[in-house]
């Protein structure tokens, strides 16, 4: 192995740690184990021809699961055969059951998962017991660095920079870097609010797309008010700026299923995972259908764990949008451009009625290969103390440009129906 691949997966290592609870384990034992592992592992991915998909622990020792990339392919278009019905509903459904669950397993159903690839299972002998010396949690996550994983629903954002192949090379550096620093400013606001949210992010070449490494109902609300945070800091450096250097943003935010995977750079695994699926489709889709300005949110259905409960439930996106408002208070306090957030509003647009009940409307967008996606249009009202508010997105009455290119449709609420957290009627923004 050379010093560059040692020290890149180093890197990796030292981000793990950070993130993974040792309780009871000494610092230094625990990285020098994990190194080990990450030695043997990185051993078996034979520089990203292999994928690793199913792992269970032994006495010293972990039997894995590992096979070619291609035999994935193979097994999800080969024919159903009493392998595959013992996993899933056919191989295409038992290939995907392996890859959304967790890769530990126990050692019967390892052979039938490596009977399905028609690979022989491998027996790694390591110089400590797996649960005992080191936490199954941190072999999990070493495993899956080289492996692919099925996210059936996660929350996902998509922030574009409008108009960005017109600008010169340079103005396109600063304005990426622009949109970066207000992603890193805005996770450092919900920290200052006791947020940790665990995010991610893939380059679109001119935007980003953002999402939360946890997925629960919590996560999914976190990840939606980081996405206003990151488009008011926005808002507030167009404001100072002279030029086109900060980037006038549209942005969509979906929850649907998802692969992730750490591409291979050189010799070693990146650091930082990719996501290829459903929603990033759909969100691309979604992007290339807004307007500069506009925040569409599309129209999911999709089950999210609520960890206070210890259940999960269906949530569509309209309750999604009404738990965001609840949620929203817990931000107020943040200090954007210096100036305190004394209350922000956040909902989907649509008319106002005279006897007190309201409508959103739902859009029917079309994509350039005539595919259909339903998407809402979504306001955020951002008042601080001694500054002038922030208006994030469009008004209803502001879409007939919209409205002429994708069919609308009046959802109608009563009065007191809290489904939605409708928007005041003195609100004129």
């Amino acid at each position: 192995m050379t010093r560059n691949a040692a020290l890149s997966r180093r890197t990796w290592l030292d981000r793990l740690w950070i993130s993974i609870p040792r309780e009871g384990q000494a610092a230094q034992l625990v990285r020098e184990r994990s190194r080990s592992l990450d030695e043997l592992l990185f051993a078996q991915w034979h520089l990203g021809r292999d994928i690793l998909l199913a792992w269970c622990p032994d006495d010293a020792a972990i039997h894995l699961v590992v096979a070619p990339h291609y035999r994935i392919a193979e097994a999800v278009a080969g024919r159903q055969d009493p392998i595959a019905e013992a996993l899933g509903n056919g191989a295409a459904n038992a290939v995907e059951r392996i890859l959304a669950g967790r890769k530990r397993t126990d050692l019967e159903r390892l052979h039938t998962v490596a009977r399905l690839f028609d690979v022989t299972p491998v027996r790694l002998d390591l110089p400590f017991r797996p649960g005992v010396d080191l936490d199954l949690d941190i072999i999990e996550a070493l495993i899956c660095r080289y492996g692919i994983s099925l996210v059936n629903d996660r929350a996902v954002a998509l922030f574009d920079a409008v108009g960005f192949s017109l600008v010169s090379p340079f103005e396109q550096v600063t304005q990426l870097n622009s949109l970066s620093y207000s992603v890193n400013a805005a996770y450092a606001k919900l920290l200052e609010k006791n947020i940790d949210i665990k995010f991610a992010r893939s380059t679109t070449g001119d935007g980003y797309y953002i999402w939360n490494r946890v997925s629960t109902i919590r996560a999914n609300l976190d990840l939606y008010h980081f996405m206003h945070l990151v488009m008011a800091d926005n808002a507030i450096a167009r404001g100072k700026s002279n030029g086109r250097t900060v980037p006038f943003l549209r942005t969509c935010f979906h929850v649907g299923s998802h692969y992730e995977f750490f591409q291979a750079e050189g010799l070693n695994p990146t650091t930082f995972s990719f996501i290829v699926g459903d929603v990033t489709i759909v969100l691309a889709r979604m992007i290339a259908c807004a307007l500069p300005g506009q925040v569409l949110i599309g129209d999911f259905q999709a089950p999210m764990f609520d960890p206070d409960s210890a259940r999960t439930r269906r949530v569509d996106a309209v309750d999604f949008i009404r738990r965001a408002g609840e949620t929203i208070s817990n931000l107020q306090g943040v200090t954007l451009s210096g100036d305190e957030v004394v209350s922000i509003r956040c909902y989907l647009t649509g008319p106002r009625y005279g006897d007190g009940s309201y409508g959103i409307a739902r859009y029917r967008v079309h994509d350039k290969h005539g595919h259909a996606h339903q998407v809402y249009n979504a306001k955020v009202n951002i008042y601080r103390r001694n500054a002038p508010p922030i208006f994030l997105g469009l008004q209803h009455q502001d879409l007939d440009a919209f409205r002429e290119r994708h069919a609308e449709e009046i959802l109608h609420f009563t009065a007191d129906d809290r489904r939605l957290d409708a928007p005041p009627a003195s609100v004129r923004s």
